[in-house]
């Protein structure tokens, strides 16, 4: 079978859903490739920064990477403003419901509301934006962990002279993550914390 022969789902056979389902499957074990190529994309992005989309992006995860911060993290902030070119106007839930059923629930959570946190460095300057937007999410578990997110890898990577990995440094990481099983309850790890850093990891990184 190339192609199955129904042109409303209502008609299918089992035999054709069990064929869609094995290209299905294919087609996921290459997501990792397709968002790296994505972030590529980024570069085609807003522009008016000192650096690129893909610039910040790859920033980001080089400072949760030194920070000695866990793989979740590191990915996260990586893909943390891929939804730039595609959502716009949601770009933080649009990254979030990518690496929701790879990655800690925490992790989603941050990026899933790092834009309202955001807002925190420049709502001021702006008719119409709430600086403290992310008070609305006060007494959240997660609450800390987002605006250590922001301060330390966000809001800080727009730098030209920052001494960035490269885009492919980390390629491994996010295949690793996009291999695992979708909404593993080991994976999810709901109410779980971890640090954004560790002292220990990051001068094992540093040499």
């Amino acid at each position: 079978m190339e192609k199955v022969s129904f042109t409303q789902m209502k008609d299918g056979t089992k035999e054709e859903y069990e064929f869609l389902t094995a290209h299905e499957i294919d087609h996921t074990k290459h997501t990792a490739d397709r968002l790296l190529r994505a972030l590529v994309d980024l570069d085609e992005g807003l522009s008016g920064y000192q650096i690129t989309r893909l610039g910040h992006s790859v920033q980001s995860a080089t400072r949760a990477y030194r920070d000695g911060a866990d793989i979740d993290w590191i990915v996260s902030a990586l893909l943390h403003d891929i939804g730039d070119i595609y959502a716009p106007y949601n770009h933080d839930e649009y990254a979030a419901t990518i690496l929701k059923p790879f990655v800690r629930e925490q992790c989603t959570w941050v990026v899933h509301t790092h834009g309202d946190f955001q807002m925190l460095y420049y709502g001021q300057h702006l008719e119409g934006f709430d600086q403290n937007k992310r008070d609305r999410h006060k007494g959240h578990p997660y609450f800390d962990d987002n605006a250590e997110f922001c301060e330390r890898w966000d809001q800080s990577s727009f730098d030209p002279e920052y001494d960035t990995l490269p885009i492919e440094f980390f390629a491994p990481m996010v295949r690793e993550v996009f291999d695992r099983p979708p909404y593993s309850p080991d994976v999810i790890r709901a109410g779980a914390r971890e640090p954004l850093q560790n002292a220990e990891i990051a001068a094992e990184r540093a040499t």
